[in-house]
């Protein structure tokens, strides 16, 4: 499972020009699924998220995880993470778990995000999208299970 997690001021998804989900400062986390990821994982992965300490505190240090803040994630499905050109110009996306796999998973990530006391706003599985957002700082974190869980 990867996560790209980025702390933004405020982002919103729309489908069809409609406003599906929208959160002010907090996370705006991608998340990939591939097939060998597992429940376990994904509620690993979320808890790592609700302790990631990127916010700042009274001395401009990050040391503020979201929940200290009272932030919110928006976290949207995002297969390209698994996205390869190692073999030409093309993404091939066969490292990206199919969407029976992977919705279940996107979807246990983000009940574990809210089972930890983390509000959480979502996209729409499957659907074109469109993610505007302020990323704050810029602040831009690369999550991957296989890195932090073997």
């Amino acid at each position: 499972m990867r996560a790209l997690v980025q702390r933004v001021s405020r982002a919103e998804v729309r489908v069809a020009g409609e406003v599906i989900g929208a959160v002010g400062q907090g996370y705006m986390i991608l998340l990939g699924v591939q097939p060998s990821d597992t429940p376990e994982l994904a509620e690993k992965l979320a808890a790592k998220v609700a302790k990631l300490r990127v916010f700042e505190d009274e001395a401009g240090k990050m040391n503020l995880d979201i929940t200290k803040v009272n932030g919110a994630c928006l976290v949207v499905s995002q297969f390209t993470l698994y996205g390869s050109v190692k073999d030409g110009n093309r993404p091939g996306f066969s490292y990206a778990a199919r969407p029976e796999v992977a919705e279940p998973l996107y979807e246990k990530f983000c009940q574990a995000l809210a089972d930890l006391g983390v509000p959480v706003e979502t996209g729409r599985f499957g659907a074109m999208m469109e993610v505007e957002l302020v990323n704050d700082g810029p602040t831009t974190i690369w999550m991957d299970t296989d890195e932090l869980y073997g």
